[in-house]
């Protein structure tokens, strides 16, 4: 089984981060860089697979050099081999620039190493930019099936039986392999690195591969706002449940909420 996973250098979305107030852009001085959360699940969902039927895993980003970072930490939890598509201005790519980008990624990836992926995962978004569409624009840029919001995945004969999230409960999905997965939170954590596969991604290389011709956006981001940060709740504390109901109407009713 030959997998590409595709993965996302991001801020670490536990910390708090606020706009420029000059820029208007965020203010990302000083926070620390990661992986995206969901590509840590398409890699983890990836590893598991692997050490079922075997092959090997690929990973694959667009950035800068420190991305590489990144790509390393994927290394030391279960990846084969990287490459980093490198691109210093990657930050102004559009979903449709980072599919053309992954597709020629692809390509090269397969002619350096001389064979063609069973499947691609990708995480279900960005926890920057949660778009939720790069995994399906590259599964129609490349006529390959694709099922989204992905929580499980086992392969036999050529077929992948697919166990997919949605509102209502799952659907168990089968495909012909080729084909591209976006993967939503499983139910189980990412693996962590130990000091001796730490040391041993240390010594693999990142190959990098020339970006694609960069299209025109057609994504215009004209300002970003800052979620609306929400107020502290009432603690209501009475006696009995009667006097507990009638507290709550009142400040229902101060609210004018009826």
């Amino acid at each position: 089984m030959e997998i590409l996973v595709c993965i996302k250098q991001v801020p670490d979305d536990s910390v708090e981060i606020s706009l420029n107030a000059s820029t208007g852009k965020p203010n990302l001085d000083g926070i620390t860089q990661i992986v995206n959360a969901f590509d840590t699940y398409a890699l983890e969902m990836a590893a598991r697979l692997k050490e079922k039927v075997g092959g090997e895993i690929t990973v694959v980003s667009i950035g800068d050099e420190s991305v590489k970072n990144s790509l390393k930490n994927c290394l030391a939890v279960g990846a084969d081999k990287a490459f980093l598509v490198k691109d210093d201005n990657a930050e102004s790519l559009d979903s449709c620039g980072i599919t053309a980008y992954l597709i020629k990624a692809k390509e090269d990836i397969e002619k350096v190493l001389d064979k063609k992926f069973d499947i691609i995962f990708c995480g279900k978004e960005a926890t920057d930019y949660a778009s939720s569409q790069v995994g399906i624009l590259l599964a129609d840029e490349l006529s390959l099936p694709v099922v989204a919001n992905v929580v499980d995945i086992e392969t036999e004969n050529g077929k992948a039986s697919i166990k997919q999230e949605t509102e209502d409960g799952y659907n168990l999905v089968e495909t012909q392999l080729p084909c591209i997965v976006t993967v939503q939170k499983p139910n189980y954590e990412p693996r962590y690195p130990t000091i001796k596969t730490k040391m041993a991604a240390r010594k693999k290389p990142i190959d990098e591969l020339t970006p694609a011709e960069k299209p025109e956006s057609t994504i215009e981001v004209i300002r970003i706002f800052e979620p609306v940060k929400r107020t502290a709740g009432v603690k209501i504390k009475a006696e009995t449940p009667e006097e507990a109901v009638a507290q709550a109407i009142k400040l229902m009713t101060d609210a004018k909420v009826f």
